[in-house]
């Protein structure tokens, strides 16, 4: 996964300086948030259970449990800076002053293309009325599948709510063409419709697999939620992996999972499903209890070796049991509390549950 996070990690950084140096005559910085931009987008995820961290090979006969939590925490990083970046992008804006309908266009300095920037009030969207929508495009020859368009940001100021959608290849023609059809979409509130201060829905369609030789476990498409209250966020969702494969060879599996993790004691706990990728059920026990680590790693191993003894088998499954332990240094250990500090984010993972595999196998993310 250290490949994976490390493209995205150096997309959201590249594009996020190249962004910010694009130009224009009569856009002048500003050096105070005063415009008609959300001044926030994202809910920060505590890294007990976000972190990009090395998986390195072992050199151990047994399949660890903690492997499967730790990618959790990395995809779960590859979630939270998508969002990142969107807000990156927003607060590059900001530094102008955008503060009222506009329309004007600009040159990048990044990749020396024209990108038209337009501002209207008032934008329908998904059933909805916004206060405002922003549109960049990439005005340059060729256009792309997503026809030029960038960004579009449709948002209401008080309390902030919006929805935001990205495609970097479009914000800077200088990256990889591998990520021509990549799309963000951030959903961010601050209503509290959903019961938490705020909370924000993260989807990415379109990533490029890396070679299956290289690395089975890369990310192809994602959606995951966060929601907070106080120092505590909740967090479900999915990534699916279309080249991953465990023990029997079975190829395609999808990270099903609820996690919480708290801010103050950078402590989390999370539980994992490895459904299918192209199940079609949003069933909590089929997700997460079914195809839980444990189940799937078992269900393969006796596949593969029906003959092998109990002994073997448990240390196969060392650290498999759910649920998933973290602290700031990341999984400490699986199935056992180790203590009661815990206990408020077991309650939280009990009542929620990741979407339905096939919905994100099949999701997609359009412009308006």
């Amino acid at each position: 996964m250290k490949r994976v996070s490390l493209v995205i990690l150096l997309a959201v950084l590249s594009l996020t300086i190249g962004f910010q140096s694009c130009q224009k005559d009569e856009m002048e910085p500003r050096h105070s948030q005063s415009g008609i931009l959300p001044e926030r987008f994202s809910v920060d995820i505590p890294s007990s259970i976000s972190s990009v961290i090395n998986l390195k090979s072992t050199a151990v006969d047994t399949l660890q449990g903690n492997h499967i939590y730790e990618h959790l925490r990395n995809f779960i990083a590859v979630g939270e800076h998508a969002a990142f970046f969107v807000g990156q992008v927003m607060l590059a804006i900001a530094i102008y002053d955008l503060n009222q309908p506009m329309d004007i266009t600009f040159t990048s300095n990044d990749d020396g293309r024209i990108k038209h920037l337009v501002i209207i009030e008032d934008a329908t969207f998904e059933n909805q009325v916004w206060e405002y929508k922003l549109t960049i495009t990439d005005e340059g020859e060729p256009y792309t599948k997503t026809s030029g368009k960038a960004l579009q940001i449709f948002w209401n100021r008080s309390p902030i709510e919006g929805i935001a959608m990205l495609n970097p290849y479009n914000i800077d023609r200088t990256i990889d063409p591998k990520f021509e059809e990549t799309m963000y979409r951030v959903d961010y509130s601050e209503t509290g419709e959903l019961g938490f201060e705020n909370h924000m829905i993260v989807s990415i369609a379109g990533l490029p697999l890396e070679e299956p030789l290289v690395n089975p476990y890369s990310v192809s498409t994602m959606k995951m939620f966060v929601g907070r209250n106080g120092d505590v966020v909740s967090v479900y969702g999915n990534s699916e992996h279309p080249n991953a494969l465990f023990i029997n060879g079975d190829v395609g599996f999808d990270w099903a999972f609820v996690a919480a993790g708290q801010h103050s004691n950078d402590i989390g706990v999370a539980e994992v499903g490895l459904p299918s990728n192209t199940l079609d059920n949003d069933d909590r026990y089929t997700l997460l209890v079914e195809n839980s680590i444990q189940n799937v790693f078992t269900q393969q191993i006796y596949e593969v070796w029906p003959w092998i003894d109990s002994i073997s088998v448990q240390a196969f499954l060392y650290n498999t049991e759910a649920p998933g332990f973290f602290n700031h240094n990341g999984f400490i250990q699986g199935g056992t509390s180790p203590g009661p500090q815990f206990n408020p984010l077991l309650n939280i993972i009990a009542t929620i549950k990741p979407y339905n595999p096939m919905d994100i196998h099949e999701m997609e993310i359009y412009f308006d």
